[in-house]
């Protein structure tokens, strides 16, 4: 199966983590920029780069969990 970048709402977290592994995006500071649109830019930037470059045999999923999108 194809991994997706997924939403995931859990009592402990909330954010996005790989449809196929137990990774979940951690940012790694709060966001920058000098305005809202680009605070966002570099946010996705920054989830973008760490989702394309994770390995999921690196993050066994220890647990079934839930997303938004049922994954």
């Amino acid at each position: 199966m194809r991994r997706e970048l997924v939403w995931i709402e859990q009592q402990d977290f909330r954010g996005f983590g790989c449809s196929e592994c137990g990774w979940r995006f951690q940012p790694s500071g709060p966001p920058t920029g000098a305005s809202f649109d680009e605070m966002m830019r570099n946010y996705e930037l920054q989830r973008d780069k760490a989702f394309t470059s994770h390995i999921c045999a690196d993050h066994p999923r220890t647990e079934r969990r839930r997303s938004k999108n049922g994954g």
